[in-house]
């Protein structure tokens, strides 16, 4: 059970507009949980029962995005489930791995890597602009699409924040997609995992359904939003949110060192 909580009307006019702004720029660049899961934390509800809530709004929000990417054709399909699957199996991997050991020395690292990740982007200025992930063979798009989702959803249950902004990146680097595509796939493999949290979470009763209902609107109308800027404007929208969601992770990692 979620125990006694008590939201005022002030609590949600607070809320909400936090998670259309996680469920605009999730569906942009990922990196929408660094802004939904701290309001929800802000309103009261218990850390549980707001990562129930989180990923109830997130799953909805997603499924809505997903939806217009694949309508659009920016989704190939075939490596993203691949990824999907073995993100899953690479999520299950760092959940139980993170019970043995630390995930401090991976904080430190990211503090490092996160500005470097955000200088190659703004200075490599064909990173993710052309897809060229036809030049890749089927099969081995699809293999390297599978390792992406396990080592991603590997860090996934590991660690955790800007899960699906370093999928992108992964898409864009090794398999040479462009931001638009990158984005497309990621959304399959977040729509998996996504719905395989929120079962467990649905099973223990930690939603907080009088906000995650509300918040599930506000979380697809800002999914529906941003995919379809997308889809109108492509690569040049993508780019500065993505630095965005990057600034935003690194922000996150150094609270959390620091306090």
């Amino acid at each position: 059970m979620n125990g006694i909580i008590a939201l005022t009307p002030f609590d949600y006019l607070i809320v909400l507009p936090f998670i259309f702004l996680a469920g605009l720029i999730d569906s942009i660049a990922g990196g929408g949980g660094l802004i939904s899961l701290p309001a929800y934390v802000a309103a009261g509800l218990p850390m549980h029962t707001a990562l129930a809530t989180n990923k109830f709004s997130s799953a909805c929000g997603t499924v809505f995005s997903t939806a217009n990417y694949f309508h659009a054709k920016m989704i190939d399909l075939p490596v993203a489930a691949c990824s999907a699957g073995l993100a899953l199996i690479g999520s299950f991997l760092g959940t139980r791995i993170v019970l043995l050991v630390s995930s401090d020395f991976l904080r430190y690292l990211l503090v490092f890597l996160i500005p470097v990740i955000a200088a190659i982007t703004l200075l490599r200025k064909d990173l993710g602009h052309h897809n060229r992930s036809r030049q890749v063979k089927l099969g081995v798009r699809m293999l390297l699409g599978s390792l992406a989702g396990l080592l991603i959803g590997f860090y996934d249950g590991f660690f955790g924040p800007g899960t699906g902004t370093f999928l992108i990146l992964v898409y864009a680097l090794l398999l040479h997609y462009d931001f638009v595509v990158a984005n497309g796939n990621t959304k399959v493999v977040n729509l998996a995992s996504n719905i395989a949290a929120l079962a467990a979470f649905l099973i223990a009763g930690k939603v907080y359904f009088p906000l995650a209902l509300p918040a599930a609107a506000c979380g697809i109308a800002g999914n529906l939003i941003g995919s379809k800027l997308v889809i109108r404007n492509g690569n040049k929208l993508i780019r500065p949110i993505f630095v965005l969601a990057l600034l935003l992770l690194l922000g996150r990692i150094v609270f959390d060192l620091v306090r």
